[in-house]
């Protein structure tokens, strides 16, 4: 990637252009976060905070499942256009190295960030054309006077150094369009300098120490659009906030606010508002001057409620109200029908407000540990749901409205109460994970095998009842990659798994398991084996076959082929053993077979007339040509 990154210094205008924008991208997927193999379904106390997408700044770090789903798609497109650029004609223009002069005059983006660096290198601000500098993370303790010199930057990334206070020279960077110190513990006068960056756009000072918002900034930088203020000590925004007339997006996470910044209200064209993780407990009713106003997060405060204003911001499409103390809605907000993402999780609705199931443009609903014992009828009007969280309720029945969801593709019902399927949920053809950890069922759910397209199951009991089998029929699963079956009493696994060709992750810790199938050397693409906790003695033969595969966990089990010394050494050491097992046995087959050979060829009998005297305890049998002869006498029948 950074040497790829420093090819675009060499390319056509145009084309550097094209391919920036790509690797720019190619940045954000790379930071897509992983969907992990969780104990439960997509559903955890964290789940939603990392479900629930965002624009700006942390767009991605709530990315929804659905959509993380594209990113390989995404990258093998990035990989195939990257091709496509470099192998133009402009790639053989690039300059070289020891041309200073033409590298200083075509180099337009730096990548130096993860390098270890205590200052920016004077070799970057001698580049004059840069116009977009990554130096985040890394030890970088001041900003060097030469930064002057990139007159015409307009992009720089400082995050995550070690820097305290900015040189007066970083004023004079008149073209500077996006400016990141997040991370760094600055000293709060320093700041001052920023004032004179008249053409900033973005502003992130995440994590900086702030206890307050210098007024100097709101004055000066009226062309700000996003401002991340997140992770700091402020309880209040300076009144000159509301100058900044152009703001679209605020960031103001984690911090220690009381009272809602009633001057947000004044600012019009604002579209997304963060304030979670704070101390809120009233929404003013001004809030309903933002008619731009699209996302709005408010989860981890102390709301009891919402205004009825609410609802006049008609273009609101995520609206996260997670870990309040809310215990309904106004009605009014069912005006609200761009709504695409709710997240009420961890309030104490007990019924599913009966305004929600006007939303019928939602996509993603979160209403885990919302104290709910069923749904409303009417839920069934939610079709175009893809996303649902049920779980940590008092569910006691699979409710049939969930049936009737077409489109839905992640269900989520772990910890509740449900003891049966009803044969209607084949019916969500488009299902690819669901969520049943910590149910009632007595044996497993045979229903689910009508979900053709699952992908991700979670049936872990670790509360509740246990499963003492899995069945044959799991097979039917085809699509299946990550199976979760741990905390039940299984005492072993069906063969038939060895004929599931997509499956990638098999968690059966904590059962009872005393041997494995031969045939799981057959899922060749199984990544994940986790075995912890069963009565396991002995592994097959074979499977170290299983290429793919990165984790083993044997903890807590009987082993004594490979012996536990030996499993606590890692996959390489167990599959060392099992290729000298299987030596061994081929050499005594060999050594067998050599063996009998020459007992037949010395006229003792076959190798099974051999075995039937040794347990009978008699002597070999006698030559069939005549009868052993004493010493020194001829027997009866043979030449003297």
């Amino acid at each position: 990637m950074k040497g790829l990154k420093e090819t675009v210094g060499g390319l056509e205008v145009g084309t550097q252009k094209c391919l920036r924008s790509l690797l720019l991208i190619w940045g954000v997927f790379l930071r897509l976060p992983q969907i992990q193999g969780r104990r439960r379904g997509p559903s955890r106390p964290q789940s939603k905070a990392t479900l629930l997408t965002k624009t700006g700044d942390q767009w991605w770090s709530r990315a929804t499942p659905y959509l993380r789903l594209l990113r390989f798609e995404i990258i093998d497109t990035f990989k195939s256009l990257t091709k496509e650029l470099l192998r133009q004609e402009h790639l053989t223009q690039a300059p070289q190295r020891n041309d200073p002069h033409r590298v200083t005059d075509r180099t337009f983006f730096i990548d130096g960030s993860n390098q270890n660096l205590k200052t920016i290198p004077p070799e970057i601000l001698a580049l004059k054309e840069l116009e977009e500098v990554h130096l985040e993370n890394n030890q970088i303790s001041e900003i060097p006077q030469g930064i002057q010199h990139l007159e015409k930057i307009k992009v720089l990334y400082l995050h995550n150094n070690s820097l305290q206070n900015l040189c007066q020279e970083l004023g004079s960077l008149s073209n500077l369009e996006s400016l990141d110190l997040s991370g760094n513990l600055l000293v709060l006068s320093s700041l001052q300098v920023i004032c004179r960056l008249r053409t900033l756009r973005e502003l992130r000072l995440y994590n900086t120490g702030l206890t307050e918002v210098p007024s100097g900034i709101c004055k000066s930088l009226h062309h700000l659009e996003l401002l991340g203020l997140s992770e700091n000590y402020l309880e209040s925004l300076p009144k000159e906030i509301v100058n900044q007339t152009k703001l679209r997006e605020i960031y103001l996470k984690q911090n220690h606010f009381e009272n809602f910044p009633c001057d947000l209200c004044v600012l019009c064209n604002l579209e997304v508002i963060d304030l979670d993780d704070n101390k809120l407990k009233t929404i003013p009713e001004d809030i309903g001057h933002l008619v731009r106003l699209q996302k709005f997060y408010v989860a981890s405060n102390h709301l009891m409620g919402l205004p009825e204003s609410l609802s006049h911001c008609r273009k609101l499409s995520v609206l996260d109200l997670t870990h309040n103390s809310i215990h309904s809605l106004p009605y009014s907000l069912e005006q609200l029908t761009e709504l695409t993402e709710v997240g009420l999780s961890g309030n104490r609705l007990e019924k599913v407000p009966r305004l929600l199931c006007n939303w019928v443009s939602l996509h993603l609903l979160y209403l885990r540990n919302t104290s709910l014992h069923g749904l409303r009828r009417s839920f069934k009007h939610l079709v175009n749901l893809r996303f649902l969280d049920l779980s940590q309720n008092h569910i006691d029945h699979f409710p049939v409205q969930i049936c009737t969801l077409k489109d839905l593709e992640i269900l989520a019902l772990d910890d509740n109460k449900v003891k049966q399927l009803p044969p209607a949920i084949s019916s969500l053809s488009k299902l690819k994970i669901l969520g049943l950890t910590g149910n009632d069922f007595v044996s497993f759910p045979e229903e689910i095998f009508s979900l053709v397209s699952l992908e991700k199951l979670y049936i872990g009991q670790d509360q509740g009842s246990k499963l003492s089998s899995l069945p044959e029929n799991i097979k039917k699963l085809t699509n299946l990659k990550e199976l979760y079956i741990e905390n039940n009493q299984l005492e072993q696994l069906p063969a038939s798994l060895g004929l599931m060709p997509n499956l990638e992750v098999l968690d059966c810790r904590h059962n009872l398991l005393r041997q494995l199938p031969d045939a799981i050397c057959q899922t060749r693409d199984l990544r994940e084996l986790l075995l912890e906790d069963n009565l396991l003695s002995r592994l097959p033969e074979n499977l170290d076959h299983l290429v793919n595969l990165k984790v083993l966990t044997l903890t807590d089990n009987l082993m004594e082929d490979p012996p536990m010394e030996v499993c606590e050494q890692g996959n390489e050491a167990i599959w060392r053993h099992l290729k000298e097992n299987r030596i061994r046995k081929v050499m005594a087959t060999k050594i067998q077979a050599w063996w009998r050979g020459i007992m037949v060829r010395k006229g003792y009998g076959s190798y099974e007339e051999l075995l039937k005297a040794r347990k009978k305890g008699k002597s070999p049998p006698k030559d069939k040509k005549g009868k052993a002869a004493p010493k020194g006498k001829p027997a009866k029948g043979n030449k003297k």
